[in-house]
């Protein structure tokens, strides 16, 4: 972090590694903070932007006001000017990158579930944990002002005692037999799939509001299990082939679901599907107490279902049974950075932005970012006992995998 004179702000170097979709939503969310957040506490410096595509980094710099850029991740890490390593590249590279940066005594934040395996995301949080460096992992959609109301209604008890709980994150992006068979379906690339890919977004924001899981039963399934080979350094998960072009196999699954038992007592399901129809992004909850429920869903996330029975109480004592839906507004944390007033909607990169926001803070702070690998070991626990359930059929407890 380079020092500031009194009347500036300090700045925090950052190097991006992986600049397909999600690299570039860091990068534009990284420059957009100065003009949303006055009271910001550093300045972001977009230092070098690290692609082994050398078109992309061009891009970087071109567009996005990355000062240089690299195809060597390693020269990206040890540059002198970089803070902070954003890592954006494919899960089974997550490992290398991010211990690489953490040796190095860079803060690392890396995309979810950090690990494309559970052991993976253990061996990287204790490599973390050892450098002493602040860490951070992409659960974006915590940031949603209406979740983050969600979480202060519960945790103010207005729902009471939570009874039940329902997950689920439903997309239309592997859909299509047609598309193209990026790392995301590879065990190679992405390590599991929809349970490290969409479904770790469901659980960790399950735990984020409702606490620790303690056993789960599951099962998976892979629904496409070919599909058109991508020409190299182009094409994601959201493009298409034509039919007759060369195909691969799939490796990792399109489907997870579970029952699970919570550390309160309460009970819940999880599922995930990338291959299903109808529901396009349908990162989603349902939460239910003694009290009261709430329901949030992303294809809708500036809007939320309420149910509170105690504010429905009239004289005569007869409640009025119904769900009120409550619209996104500058009332709610964060909206107002971006739009004043009531119902002016947000949309998913300003929660890239609030996130990057809070990892600046952190790293400018010398304080851990939350959710950071704590958490994302704490997810990848139960992906682990999820694995296991899937694959003996019974329930299975929840154990920490974290390594001393």
């Amino acid at each position: 972090m380079t020092d500031a004179s009194p009347n500036t702000l300090p700045t925090i170097g950052i190097a991006v590694i992986g600049f397909g979709w999600m690299g570039q939503a860091h990068s534009r969310s990284y420059a957009r903070i100065p003009s949303l957040f006055p009271d910001r506490p550093a300045e972001p410096r977009l230092v070098v932007c690290c692609d082994n595509v050398e078109a992309r980094g061009a891009e970087a710099v071109r567009s996005f006001g990355f000062e240089r850029s690299t195809t060597d991740p390693a020269d990206a890490i040890n540059d002198p000017a970089v803070d902070a390593v954003i890592v954006c590249a494919p899960n089974m590279l997550h490992e290398e990158l991010c211990v690489m940066a953490a040796e190095a005594g860079k803060h690392v934040f890396c995309e979810k579930p950090v690990g494309g395996t559970p052991d993976q995301t253990a061996r990287v949080e204790a490599a973390a944990r050892s450098a002493g460096v602040i860490t951070g992992v992409g659960y974006n959609y915590r940031w949603a002002p209406l979740v983050q109301y969600a979480k202060s209604l519960i945790d103010a008890g207005a729902l009471g005692e939570i009874t039940n709980y329902r997950g689920r994150f439903f997309s239309m992006y592997g859909s299509d037999p047609m598309g193209l068979l990026s790392w995301r379906f590879e065990h190679d690339g992405a390590g599991y799939g929809v349970s490290s890919d969409i479904l770790s977004h469901s659980i960790d924001l399950g735990m984020m509001l409702n606490g620790p899981i303690e056993t789960i039963v599951g099962m998976e399934h892979t629904s496409i299990p070919e599909r058109p080979l991508p020409k190299p350094g182009e094409g994601t998960h959201y493009d298409r082939g034509e039919p007759g072009d060369p195909t691969g196999p799939v490796t990792n699954e399109d489907y997870a679901g579970c029952l699970v038992r919570f550390a309160n007592g309460s009970v819940g399901t999880f599922e995930a599907s990338r291959a299903i129809v109808g529901p396009q992004s349908q990162m989603a909850f349902d939460i239910h107490g003694t009290k009261g429920a709430l329901s949030w869903n992303l294809e809708t996330m500036n809007e939320m279902r309420i149910f509170l029975t105690e504010q429905h109480e009239t004289d005569d004592g007869v409640i009025h049974d119904g769900y009120t839906t409550v619209y996104a507004g500058d009332r709610y944390p964060f909206h107002g950075a971006f739009v004043p007033g009531d119902a002016n909607a947000i949309g998913y990169e300003d929660l890239k932005v609030i996130e990057c926001l809070q990892f600046l803070t952190a790293v400018a702070s010398g304080e851990q970012h939350e959710p950071g690998f704590t958490e994302a070991l704490a997810y990848v626990s139960v992906q682990d006992a999820l694995v296991k359930s899937w694959e003996s059929g019974a329930w299975e407890s929840v154990a920490s995998i974290g390594l001393d």
